[in-house]
This record gives structure tokens, sequence and C-alpha cells, in this order.
């Protein structure tokens, strides 16, 4: 603990790179664990072909089904992980959040400078004359959300077959390459080309929480397997008296 406190008040310029383990003390479930997603799945299909772009565009309702009760945690509150975040950006530490997850939560703890590689909950699009529409509309237009115009309403969020979007990896780039300290968690690193993004790290000290081991273990300065939040609250409260 002690050696992530003095790494994080060294630095400048912080990247944080988050994926579903970050949110799952915020209720709201990962994607691999033995109580994820893909292991607890319900449905006819596997989820990750109800999460297809092919899915989507064959069985719209289907889809949604699954995208409402999966992916979408309306009254999901940020935790003790996205709040010490937040702090480090009022501190004038933080580069920038990079994230995996579609939740919002960064944001919602107090984050301005989130790049969100696969999109987000709360953005959605008309696929014929791309007007936007809320959350709300998803939430309430069933079987499927359908734009004034009469067409289909997707969510802005990167489905598999899908690609990332060039300006969002680019801005994650510019990020990792200025940044003198990348703080990876709760990610397993297997999603690419998320993942890949790490090579573009400029920095020396790398800070990785994760419960189980990842492919960037033996790059990390410090490896912890504790809850994120414990070890991100703590260092929240100590930068706070710092400050004071």
């Amino acid at each position: 603990m002690n050696q992530i406190q003095t790494l994080i008040v060294k630095a400048h310029r912080i990247v944080v790179f988050s994926g579903a383990g970050f949110s799952t003390e915020s209720n709201i479930p990962d994607f691999r664990s033995d109580s994820g997603i893909y292991k607890q799945n319900k449905y006819p299909y596997p989820s990750e072909v109800m999460l297809s772009h092919d899915f989507f565009m064959a069985h719209p309702k289907e889809f949604y089904e699954f995208y409402r009760n999966e992916m979408v945690y309306e009254e999901a509150m940020p935790n003790r992980g996205h709040l010490a975040v937040a702090q480090l950006e009022r501190m004038g530490k933080l580069e920038a959040v990079i994230t995996q997850n579609i939740d919002g939560l960064h944001q919602k703890a107090g984050n301005q400078r989130v790049i969100e590689l696969h999109g987000s909950i709360h953005r959605n699009y008309c696929m014929k004359c791309h007007k936007f529409y809320g959350l709300k509309k998803i939430l309430e237009d069933k079987p499927l959300p359908i734009c004034d115009c009469g067409a289909l309403i997707k969510p802005d969020v990167v489905l598999y077959q899908e690609g990332l979007d060039n300006e969002v990896i680019h801005q994650a780039i510019n990020a990792l390459e200025r940044a003198d300290l990348l703080i990876v968690a709760g990610t397993s690193l297997v999603v690419y080309p998320a993942a890949g993004l790490l090579q573009y790290y400029g920095g020396k000290e790398m800070i990785l929480i994760n419960h189980d081991p990842t492919s960037a273990d033996h790059l990390a300065t410090v490896v912890s397997r504790n809850n994120i939040g414990d070890e991100l609250d703590f260092l929240n409260h100590e930068l706070q008296e710092m400050q004071e």
C-alpha cells in the first residue's frame, strides 16, 4: 500500500485503465468470473453471440431483451474506486481515464477526462437519421426503441464484430504516451484491441489491481489482488489529507 501511495504522489500525469471489475463493487457483474454475465447466461444463445453485430441486426428483439436485463444498470452508483479516481482529477494529477466500461460511472463520480473505448449505454442513435436518444428511450420503448422517423435505434456501444472508433483510439494512445503512471484496474486484459493499447504507455511505473493474474503482471511495478475500492479508497483519504 505504501509503495502504491508513493507512486501516485510522485506522478503528475496518471492514466487509469479500467475494466468490468472496476464496477463490480457497484453491483454490476463482470463478464468472465464465475458470477459474471457469460457464465450465468440464462438465454438460448451464448452471451457473446447476443452481443454481436450480426445478432443485433437479425434478432433485435432478443438483443434488446438481453441488453436491458444484463447490460443496463440505471440505478448503479459510483463506488469508492470511482470516487478516488475523480479525486485524482480534481487534484490535477489525472491525464485521463480510459475505460472499457459502458456504464458511465466514472462520469457520474465526477470525472470529465473519460475515454470510453466501448461506448456508453447513455448514448443511442437512430440507424437511419442518426437522431440522438438517451437511456430513457431504450428502457421505455418495448420491445424495440424506434426513432421518430420509424427506424431502429442502436445503442452507441461497440458490439462484437464492430471496430473501435478511430478518434477514440487516437485519444487513448495520446493519453498513454503522455502518462508517467499507469493504473490498470479491474480488467483481465484479454479483450482486444483494447488491451493492446497498453503497448503505447510511455512511462516506467505501472500499478495493476485485479483479482486474477493478467498478461501484464510481469510489467507492473506493483500488483495487487485486493478489491479496487479497498486500495483506492485508502489512497483517496491519504491524498485528501495531503491536499489539506
